[in-house]
């Protein structure tokens, strides 16, 4: 354990800690917290009857803040880790914070506690498969990468075991980004569209939590932007250190681009050099050359080209994104569940050179279409 690691959890035996929620990430949470002998309280809206099948771990040290009014005791804690879905501004716990409660999550202490090189990914599309070839191309590349965030595992429980040399690799919402005040060596935001207005007071406070993956980087960290999209090629102006973009329009200085042929190239320091052609990418569509061209300017430096090429054939593509399910009489069937968003759903019906049957429905989010 890390002198930090172990400062943290000392620091956790004289608190009263409340955990919000037991989704995936907080499952394995309050698992390590237990396994410390601190003092936890899991807040859940649901009843110990629908929770039962989660608990399927020594939990006779819990204590349960259950149901409708699994909030009403909320201020009586000193430190809260707030589940990514539930809203910053949530009336319970601003007025915790005003008493001085420390609201936090399992992102932002693993931030702070992680010793090795973090890269992290968010936009409203894109953010899984660039996260996943992201990692694909590292692990190709030898290294022992911790895939976490949005996918993946909760990473917090498990950053005592990771070494300097690791890469951790994340997905990170707005939701998580929000109250965030650190940043990861390495960040990329894929784009920016109009997405979760309904979790969010307006499209500003969304591109606010979006900027927090880079504000609190410094001088020697990267940041890959988005230089077709035009609210994040405007970040630029707002960058702390080695500002990099990715197009499939047109050529940078400093990033990756798709050119006149085809081809996606990376160039630097005046060099440019042709990579792949778009026709060696094995999932289809012309976002996902974007994605490829966001994931190599992230990894350039740390993985060689012919690793990418390699993963550029191989990787098949991450579930629910343009998934190919089965052909019946002729007809294949895709499942793209994931393009809940007017941009997400355009992006998946161009990625077709033959006609389309559409079957949607879903919550509108409160976006505008």
């Amino acid at each position: 354990m890390s002198l930090k690691t172990d400062a943290f959890y000392s620091d956790l035996k004289s608190k009263k800690i409340a955990v919000i929620g037991l989704g995936v990430s907080h499952t394995d949470l309050v698992k390590v917290f237990l396994k410390k002998g601190l003092d936890v309280t899991l807040c859940d809206k649901r009843t110990m009857e629908e929770l039962n099948d989660k608990l399927d771990f020594p939990h006779d040290q819990l204590k349960f803040e259950l149901g409708d009014g699994y909030l009403d005791q909320i201020e009586n804690f000193d430190v809260i880790f707030r589940t990514p879905g539930m809203k910053f501004y949530t009336p319970q716990l601003v007025n915790a914070m005003k008493k001085g409660c420390v609201v936090t999550s399992e992102m932002e202490c693993f931030f702070d506690l992680c010793p090795c090189k973090k890269i992290a990914v968010t936009g409203s599309d894109g953010k899984t498969t660039t996260t996943t070839l992201i990692s694909e191309m590292l692990k190709k590349q030898g290294y022992t990468v911790h895939l976490g965030g949005n996918i993946g595992k909760a990473l917090l429980p498990l950053v005592e075991d990771f070494q300097p040399e690791d890469f951790a690799v994340v997905e990170l919402s707005s939701f998580q980004l929000i109250s965030m005040r650190s940043s990861p060596e390495i960040a990329v935001v894929t784009n920016l569209a109009p997405n979760h207005l309904d979790m969010h007071k307006d499209m500003q406070e969304y591109i606010d939590a979006k900027k927090n993956i880079f504000l609190h980087q410094n001088a020697f960290s990267r940041t890959v932007l988005n230089r077709d999209n035009r609210i994040t090629a405007e970040f630029a102006d707002s960058t702390r250190g080695d500002t990099w973009f990715f197009s499939r329009s047109q050529k940078v200085e400093r990033g990756t681009f798709l050119d006149e042929d085809g081809n996606l190239c990376l160039n630097l320091n005046g060099n440019t050099e042709k990579l792949f052609h778009k026709e060696k990418i094995r999932i289809p569509g012309m976002h996902n050359v974007e994605n490829y061209l966001a994931a190599i300017a992230a990894v350039s430096g740390y993985v060689k080209p012919e690793i990418m090429r390699e993963v550029a054939k191989q990787f098949g593509g991450v579930e629910h994104r343009i998934e190919f399910v089965r052909e019946i009489h002729g007809v294949k069937w895709y499942n793209d569940s994931i393009a809940t968003s007017p941009t997400r759903a355009i992006a998946g019906l161009l990625s077709f050179n033959r006609p389309i049957i559409m079957l949607a429905g879903g919550y509108d989010k409160k976006i505008p279409f």
